[in-house]
């Protein structure tokens, strides 16, 4: 596993940076801007879809495999789903920011208690939660019991967020992706941003996941050390 994780080390930043490269390319200098929205209003949407539902991914992720730690008991599961909170917990709190930029030059204001808005807000504090009770465990093996069940129970806050804006009124913009709104090359554009950002998502949880190997072993050759010494 860690030969595979550092295969896809080398090579993912270099794609990643590309992908991002074309994906800058596309959205400031081929997609045009749409009548009756304003420059910052179309541009932050590139970014801000995208982080979206790579952060709904990310805590997908976070279920399947707390679920598989609760099953098999297998470390790599918990590495993989701390992991991937938090990369989840950085996209979501980026999609909070984008939003009040969005909202700033749409609605006038930085932020209101939207549907969206609120549900969004929830969920990320949702996962912040779920990384401290992952950190400040004094028991390693406790500590990632409590986290995979937190991480299961929590995520009923990703539909809801997902779906805050078909279940209630909400001043937030429908999910024109789906319903045809969008011109040929904004789709086009944002169809790359989102690749672009899941190969970006995978960069990233591949590094966790390494980081947090070593870190692993670096805890347990110093518990050897001090039970040699003791």
């Amino acid at each position: 596993m860690k030969e595979r994780i550092a295969q896809r080390s080398n090579i993912l930043p270099g794609i990643s940076f590309v992908m991002m490269m074309v994906a800058l390319y596309l959205v400031f200098i081929y997609v045009p801007t749409a009548q009756g929205m304003g420059i910052m209003v179309q541009k932050v949407f590139y970014f801000h879809v995208p982080l979206a539902w790579l952060s709904y991914l990310a805590f997908t992720i976070v279920l399947v495999c707390s679920g598989l730690y609760l099953w098999r008991r297998e470390a790599k599961w918990d590495i993989i789903a701390r992991s991937s909170a938090e990369v989840g917990v950085v996209f979501t709190a980026l999609v909070l920011i984008t939003g009040s930029i969005w909202a700033k030059s749409a609605w006038g204001y930085w932020w209101t208690w939207d549907a969206r808005l609120t549900s969004t807000l929830v969920l990320w504090l949702i996962y912040v939660a779920y990384l401290m009770v992952r950190s400040f465990a004094v028991e390693e093996d406790r500590g990632a019991r409590f986290a995979a069940v937190f991480g299961i129970a929590g995520f009923f806050s990703v539909p809801l967020s997902a779906l805050a804006i078909t279940l209630w009124r909400t001043q937030h913009p429908p999910p024109v992706i789906f319903e045809g709104g969008l011109a040929p090359e904004m789709l086009f554009a944002m169809l790359f941003c989102v690749v672009t950002f899941t190969a970006l998502y995978i960069q990233l949880l591949t590094q966790r996941i390494s980081l947090r190997q070593i870190e692993t072993e670096i805890d347990q050759i110093s518990q050897n050390l001090s039970y040699q010494g003791g």
